[in-house]
């Protein structure tokens, strides 16, 4: 299906500069400031809210201003809005608020103050040039955002419904498909997780061309210094190539992941077969009689479109977007007692983990059913990691009201892997924005309350992200399903390719009634000594040349739960690499590989970790 002509993102389809002049009016996309100044962009929620969009990631302090200079069709008097939003709306001071200047003259209106993402009227400018310097003047340094910044000489709002904002916005942008670069590769690997550098060095062994497309401006997804996990899980038959991505085990949230970035990227350069493209987003595919024809992405500042054909695609994605968009089938939350038959309420190795305070109130909980008697929406939730530092001197924190609400009257100077928030209510992928946000809230707020106690008057809060580290979204469907049984029975598999021994766990979560306690995450393990995964778990069963490497590969919600971790996802990127390899060289799909060539990859697999013919160090 080809979704290109009316997908958001070809709304978003720019030139290198993004802005647009009509006869009377400029958009200027914020993505496209030429100094972003202490602004970072974010990308992570462009399908749900419209666009990648500014935002003033201060931690409570102000940041530097975002600064461009935007043509103008005629001096004169012009509107303004600025599409924007209250992020945590409430009887208190929006905690986002800005400020727009225009040629160092600052408008008068806080902007940030509205509830959900529209356009905020930011005012008149009397611009006596056909140029003018624009700037984005933080005054909180708690995370105000800013879209995209509109000028007209008519005094007309643009729209705030998603639909119409979109058809709107592909008139007042230029959009010329013809002008679309076009590249061609062996393999095209969405995702620069540690899953997806991993199936791009594979591929790129065994001598393919491969296209390495990422969203972010470094490698490894949750195991990036932008999030801070540190991964774990056994490395197989692949140790030699997961031992050039994966990380020391630091504690969550360290800046040692810093010096893990620089070797993850010196490895995926030296390639000379990987074609890396960070900063770009994939956002549409187009499909013929099932199998995926190219991919679309687009650049995250620029706005400049580029479309990738290949034969072969791999879906790195974790959200699994690639699959999505080309209609493949695919699972989501947690499967019904009977699907699978996975109940596991009191087997033989299983452990209930929780807090003491938490036994203490909620005693009940020691006896979890894991599988809902219906399926449900609820998944693993996503983390935001933080931590803390001690400094020469006293450092003091802003209150922060408007994050009482979530932090009740709870106590923190750093955050774990428990920082993580999942309801049945809120979908890891529309609602992404709003779990990130409510942990935002959680995280300020325990701060805050904890800057009150004289111990901790010279603790700095150091480092928070703003990126979601999700564990469970999408999980697409391939020939094969793997369930919570496969690790309990130690399934014996023809085709297994992955090799692990981590403990089960989905990380049971309720909300405590308690507000003295903000959202906690419990414990349900069940330990296992070994397990594998088969090569029917890392393709597609309806798109013929889609692989999947990762969180979204082929499993139940219980089934993720123990090879969720990301030296494991390495192990399936290695496994679809050399597949990938095995498809091109016989001109097949992913299918024919298990049918036709499953030795060739087996003994692939058994040869791994022997060094490559080629000099790659």
């Amino acid at each position: 299906m080809n979704r290109f002509i009316s997908i958001i993102a070809i709304i978003i389809c720019m030139q290198h500069v993004v802005q647009h002049l009509t006869a009377s009016s400029v958009l200027v996309e914020a993505e496209s400031f030429q100094h972003k100044g202490g602004w970072v962009l974010d990308q992570q929620f462009a399908f749900q809210m419209g666009s990648p969009y500014l935002l003033a990631h201060g931690m409570g302090k102000q940041v530097e201003n975002a600064k461009t200079v935007i043509e103008f069709p005629s001096s004169g008097k012009y509107h303004v809005w600025v599409r924007t939003m209250n992020w945590a709306p409430g009887d208190w001071e929006a905690p986002g608020k800005f400020r727009l200047l225009i040629d160092q003259v600052e408008l008068n209106e806080d902007l940030g103050t509205v509830q959900g993402w529209s356009w905020q009227y930011a005012g008149t400018v009397n611009l006596k040039n056909k140029q003018a310097r624009v700037e984005l003047k933080d005054l909180t340094g708690f995370e105000g955002r800013c879209d995209a910044i509109y000028f007209s000489k008519k005094k007309a709002t643009p729209p705030d419904d998603f639909e119409e904002l979109r058809s709107w916005r592909q008139k007042q942008q230029m959009t010329n498909a013809d002008e679309i670069n076009i590249k061609q590769v062996d393999l095209v690997v969405v995702g620069g997780g540690t899953a997806g550098c991993a199936a791009a060095i594979a591929a790129a062994e065994k001598g393919l061309t491969v296209a390495l497309i990422h969203d972010r401006p470094v490698l490894g997804g949750n195991a990036s210094a932008e999030i801070r996990v540190h991964t774990l899980g056994v490395k197989g038959n692949f140790a030699r190539i997961i031992n050039m991505i994966d990380t020391k085990h630091y504690p969550n949230g360290s800046a040692e992941s810093l010096l893990d970035d620089e070797k993850r990227m010196k490895n995926i350069r030296k390639y000379p077969g990987i074609q890396l493209y960070l900063n770009w987003q994939a956002f549409d595919v187009t499909t013929k009689e099932d199998k995926i024809e190219c991919v679309f992405a687009r650049h995250t500042s620029s706005g400049e479109v580029m479309q990738f054909v290949a034969p072969l695609f791999a879906d790195c994605t974790g959200d699994a977007w690639i699959g999505y968009w080309a209609g493949a089938e695919y699972m989501y939350g947690r499967e019904s007692e009977s699907t699978f038959q996975e109940g596991v309420s009191s087997p033989e190795g299983m452990r209930i983990h929780f807090n003491k305070s938490i036994l203490e109130k909620w005693e009940e909980y020691k006896n979890i059913v894991w599988s809902p008697l219906t399926k449900d929406n609820r998944v693993m939730g996503a983390s935001v990691l933080w931590n803390s530092a001690v400094k020469d001197a006293d450092v003091t924190f802003p209150e922060v009201p408007w994050a009482m609400d979530v932090a009740g009257n709870h106590q923190a100077i750093n955050g774990e892997w428990y920082w993580e928030f999942s309801d049945d209510k809120v979908n890891q992928i529309e609602d992404a924005e709003k779990i990130r946000d409510h942990l935002f809230k959680a995280i300020y707020g325990a701060f805050y309350n904890a800057k009150k106690l004289p111990e901790n008057s010279r603790v700095n809060l150091e480092w928070v992200s703003y990126l979601v580290g999700k564990r469970e979204s999408r999980r697409l469907t391939g020939d094969y399903i793997y369930t919570f049984n496969d690790v309990r029975n130690n399934t014996s598999f023809e085709d297994a390719v992955v090799f692990e021994t981590r403990s089960v766990d989905v990380h049971h979560q309720q909300v405590l009634l308690d507000k003295n306690q903000p959202d906690f995450i419990s414990d349900a393990i069940y330990y296992k000594t070994s397990y594998h995964i088969p090569y029917r778990c890392l393709y597609s069963k309806n798109i013929k040349n889609l692989f999947m490497a990762g969180r979204n590969f082929s499993c139940s919600h219980l089934g993720l739960g123990g090879p969720r971790v990301m030296n494991t996802t390495a192990q399936m990127g290695c496994v679809v690499g050399y597949a990938a390899s095995l498809c091109f060289e016989n001109n097949v799909f992913p299918r024919d590989v298990y049918q036709n060539y499953l030795n060739q990859l087996l003994e692939m697999i058994k040869q791994s970790n022997t060094k490559v013919e080629e000099e790659m160090h």
